[in-house]
């Protein structure tokens, strides 16, 4: 007698309700499931956890962080309003997640994804475009929306049973919200608004840092998230934390090669170069903004020492009004 294969997948778990619910849908067929979820300097793993525990599916995260950020550097479709690449790093998620599902012997991946949801990346184009992309065309299950949709693989070998699965489009959210009561869930996650990248005033930053520094890496990334940060006349960079909880955030991320400022003397604020060998004059200017910001009196001279690992320095800096460097700053 023959057996039937019990099909697996793979399913991308963002953390909204859409993806929770194309997990119910394939639940109500004999299929093992799993989610993944991800993690780079932009949004973390969390909301995805915990959408695998609402939808009652193990969960794999994993950290993408350098290959998000190599491939952020130049998206092949560009990016939305902001420096959001969102058809290029959807497709890098698929990608990862589709050596995954190698890796488990796997059939398929899934996605919570609405035909016509999102403009940019949820049109039937782009969907397509995200499945050739990631390297695994018709092998990408969209169950909300794959019957307007081609038969994937799994489809046509009878794996998963097309006509269990659903037509929703467009942007309402009636039809989500129907099948929330209905499966019982009822905690429902907001939407959108978990990556950084969406961000005008981020994306600036992250624009300067990338032009500044073609090497920055995902730590740079998260030094920038903790501060003001100012262009320096020689093209430094600084970062100057704004609160008790940003400095010791950049504090917890020096290491040997990166300098670092504070003031002698008095109460202030933690600086970080992101600049190994930063121009004198770049240090200066530094230091001036480090004694700007910090409580030392209005007149005279205050000391900022510069660390870099175990090796200190004292530079004598005037103390001056914090509006003459904020031509300096990125907003």
């Amino acid at each position: 007698m023959t057996v039937k294969k019990r099909a697996k997948g793979i399913g991308l778990l963002s953390g909204g309700l859409d993806s929770i619910l194309a997990v119910k849908v394939l639940q109500e067929q004999d299929l093992e499931l799993m989610g993944v979820t991800f993690v780079t300097p932009f949004f973390g793993a969390e909301p995805g956890l915990r959408a695998g525990q609402l939808a009652g599916i193990p969960m794999r995260a994993l950290d993408i962080g350098e290959e998000h950020l190599r491939m952020l550097r130049n998206p092949r479709y560009g990016y939305g309003r902001a420096m959001n690449p969102c058809i290029d790093c959807h497709a890098l998620m698929l990608r990862v997640a589709g050596r995954l599902m190698e890796a488990e012997s796997a059939d398929f991946l899934f996605t919570g994804e609405v035909v016509g949801q999102r403009p940019m990346s949820q049109r039937r184009d782009a969907l397509r475009g995200v499945e050739i992309l990631s390297g695994y065309p018709g092998r990408i299950l969209r169950p909300l929306s794959a019957k307007l949709l081609p038969p994937t693989l799994v489809e046509q070998a009878g794996l998963v049973d097309r006509e269990k699965l659903l037509d929703l489009h467009g942007r309402g959210r009636k039809r989500q919200m129907e099948l929330a009561a209905r499966y019982g869930i009822r905690e429902i996650p907001q939407a959108g608004g978990g990556c950084m990248l969406t961000k005008e005033g981020f994306s600036r930053k992250l624009r300067e840092l990338l032009a500044s520094r073609p090497d920055a890496d995902p730590v740079d990334v998260e030094r920038i998230k903790w501060g003001r940060l100012f262009r320096l006349p020689h093209g430094a960079l600084l970062v100057v934390g704004r609160s008790r909880s940003d400095n010791a955030r950049l504090e917890a991320l020096l290491d040997d090669a990166t300098p670092a400022l504070k003031s002698a003397n008095h109460p202030g604020p933690l600086g970080v170069l992101l600049a190994v060998d930063p121009e004198p004059k770049d240090l200066k200017v530094a230091a001036m903004i480090l004694a700007a910001y910090s409580d030392a009196p209005r007149k005279g001279r205050t000391a900022v020492i510069v660390r870099r690992g175990t090796v200190e320095r004292e530079i004598s800096a005037p103390k001056r009004d914090r509006e003459c460097f904020r031509r300096f700053m990125i907003q």
